[in-house]
């Protein structure tokens, strides 16, 4: 059983997602880092060269193959909730973790980031932070289908965001995890 942290952009998945990795003594893939290294081109080169159809039909492929895989954390990228094929790949595949962010904050890490302009390629014509409020609006509604739990990384630490994944779900070190039910 994986767990699969979904969420926007500058969320925290891949930074949390390393940490519970390495905690529970599970494996740790991102799918973008995972895309990147297939076709030896960023995010951001990709989009600009083949546009946003042909990245999304790459990010399908590698969903895919990441899913198929076991006792694995995965970050995935912001937009994944977008293809339903991915959606249900991630629920079959194990835990679906979806890390809420403000607008605000998404701004902020994105600014502080020297990575932003190679893995995220702008998504509107619109400035930054229209941008982040307009698209987190359209997929929040696909982010709440695809999860099993929500937990809000505002203000939060990696540790504490682990710590909450850990309790809200029995994850074991190097095995499958289920729900608390206690």
């Amino acid at each position: 059983m994986n767990i699969i942290l979904i969420g926007y952009r500058c969320s925290g998945k891949t930074s949390v997602g390393v940490r519970l990795a390495r905690e529970r003594g599970r494996q740790f893939v991102d799918t973008d880092d995972k895309l990147v290294e297939k076709t030896g081109r960023s995010v951001s080169k990709i989009v600009e060269d083949d546009g946003w159809k042909a990245f999304r039909r790459l990010e399908r492929e590698v969903v895919k193959e990441v899913c198929a895989q076991d006792n694995t954390v995965i970050a995935t990228g912001g937009g994944v909730v977008l293809d339903p094929t991915n959606i249900a790949a991630m629920q079959k595949s194990g835990r679906v973790v979806w890390l809420k962010v403000l607008p605000q904050t998404v701004k902020q890490r994105m600014t502080q980031d020297e990575n932003t302009d190679d893995q995220r390629p702008s998504l509107t014509s619109k400035g930054l932070y229209d941008e982040i409020v307009d698209v987190l609006t359209e997929r929040t509604p696909l982010y709440e289908k695809a999860m099993d739990v929500a937990i809000d990384t505002d203000q939060k630490t990696i540790d504490e965001i682990v710590d909450e994944i850990v309790k809200g779900f029995k994850v074991s070190r190097g095995q499958g995890f289920k729900r608390d039910r206690n």
